[in-house]
């Protein structure tokens, strides 16, 4: 962890007793990654900067290395396809919801589509929104409630010319089938001038992050009701993500914090940060890597799958580097861990520094730590992977914690940081570091280990 980032994350939170050595970035109660033979799966939907007619769907095990499976997935018969939404209904189906046409024509439609398999798409209609006069719908974004009902967010403009004046809108199911909607209610509290209107509930409280379309700054407000009337909580630059941004969208991560994933437009880039104190701070803005510059007001459907990547738990490993396969992991005099050279003619030391014990998490215990024989865990200290002895903290339990997931040859897994989602363990100049995530096969391999039969 970055000692800076500890003191001032310290000095934030007035806990002066553990300055240096803690953290916002932690979880929630009861947040968990999925249990072996499970995998958490975040699906993402966009437009591009290349296209307004065309759908991509990507996806991620991490909410941070997203792939393309499918370019284009959709292609509507008629129209845009911009600002797709995904939800997956309780008829086994997921949906799109979408804005029909371009930023600059009158727009009074929404568009549905739906799929068996998030891939292929099948146009379901286009549904003409009772608003009195309006003149442009955007932005329809799912929600549902912990009631089961199914609701659309959106943006919605009376104005048809000039300076448009948006304000959200809640659009409720009054079918299964999804054909059939209520008369449009506006959302008391977010007007005038707001778009992109995104909620999240937590307990039994409505979160609304929005763009306030007149400073382009993406606001935060709360409600106890989904109609409201929501209070502005914080305003202006209150994340530091600047202005000239748009179309937010949150997802939960597996260790409980909250990813925002937000449209620099202007500058065409996309940026993520994470929270994990109710919305009070966020984490330094992160370029969504490889899809930053190219995709385009996208959402995120996170769902529990089969399958992912999963080691032996109680079992003494070594790693064996994959693009270094004579190299594996190793812990130094120093307590510095390395990728570095182990044959059969290796001192029976260097072989003991290899040979490490898989168990479960000490923050999750369906991730992973790792001890050495003399019972200190492999932590992450100012990003630098080590060997230490536990303490018993929380933040000791955090940093000695990585997630697996899948790497890039058979067998093999990368390993993420339990409270830096996006950092992973690699290997650079052969110490092993805990590293962003970089879309780049030479990262993909420099973070991929396999764990095979102990060397002592």
């Amino acid at each position: 962890m970055d000692r800076t980032l500890r003191a001032v994350l310290a000095l934030l939170t007035s806990v002066a007793a553990l300055l240096g050595l803690t953290t916002a970035l932690g979880g929630t109660a009861g947040a968990a990654a999925p249990p072996a033979g499970q995998a958490t799966r975040y699906t993402m939907t966009a437009f591009t900067n290349n296209s307004e007619s065309n759908m991509y769907v990507y996806d991620s095990p991490d909410a941070t290395a997203f792939t393309l499976r499918k370019g284009p997935a959709y292609v509507p018969p008629s129209g845009m396809i911009r600002d797709p939404s995904i939800f997956k209904h309780t008829d086994g189906f997921y949906y799109l919801t979408y804005t029909t046409r371009t930023w600059s024509a009158l727009s009074t439609t929404i568009g549905f589509a739906r799929s068996t398999d998030r891939l292929n798409w099948t146009f379901l209609y286009d549904y003409t929104v009772p608003i009195s006069g309006l003149a442009r719908a955007w932005a329809p974004e799912w929600f549902v409630d912990t009631d089961g009902s199914v609701n659309i967010i959106l943006s919605a403009s009376t104005t048809a010319g000039g300076e448009f004046t948006f304000k959200p809108y809640k659009l409720t199911a009054t079918n299964s089938a999804l054909t059939a909607w209520s008369t449009p209610t506006a959302l008391s509290g977010i007007s005038p001038n707001y778009i992109d209107t995104f909620i999240v509930k937590i307990g039994s409280t409505y979160h609304a992050f929005t763009k306030n379309e007149t400073t382009k700054y993406i606001e935060y407000a709360t409600a106890s009701n989904l109609t409201g009337p929501y209070t502005f909580q914080k305003t202006g630059n209150w994340t530091g993500f600047g202005d000239f941004v748009e179309g937010p969208a949150l997802v939960q991560l597996d260790n409980g914090g909250w990813r925002i994933y937000y449209d620099a437009y202007r500058d065409t880039k996309y940026w993520y940060s994470d929270s994990y104190d109710n919305f009070a701070t966020w984490s330094a803005p992160t370029e969504l890597p490889g899809l930053s510059g190219t995709v385009r007001h996208l959402t995120v459907l996170k769902e529990t799958v089969s399958g992912g990547a999963t080691l032996p738990t109680n079992t003494t490993r070594s790693l064996q580097s994959v693009n270094f396969t004579g190299r594996y992991g190793v812990v130094r005099s120093d307590s510095l861990a390395y990728a570095d050279p182990v044959t059969a003619s290796s001192t029976t030391a260097v072989k003991q520094s290899a040979t490490w014990t898989i168990v479960p998490g000490l923050a999750d215990a369906n991730c992973y730590s790792f001890r050495d024989s003399s019972g200190r865990y492999l932590r992450h200290w100012d990003f630098r992977v080590r060997f230490d002895a536990s303490n018993g903290t929380d933040i000791f339990k955090k940093d000695a914690t990585y997630c697996a997931r899948p790497g890039t040859n058979s067998g093999s897994v990368r390993l993420e940081s339990y409270n830096y989602p996006g950092r992973y363990i690699r290997h650079y100049n052969y110490a092993l570091r805990v590293d962003p995530y970089q879309a780049t096969d030479t990262f993909r391999a420099d973070s991929s280990f396999t764990a095979v039969n102990p060397w002592a």
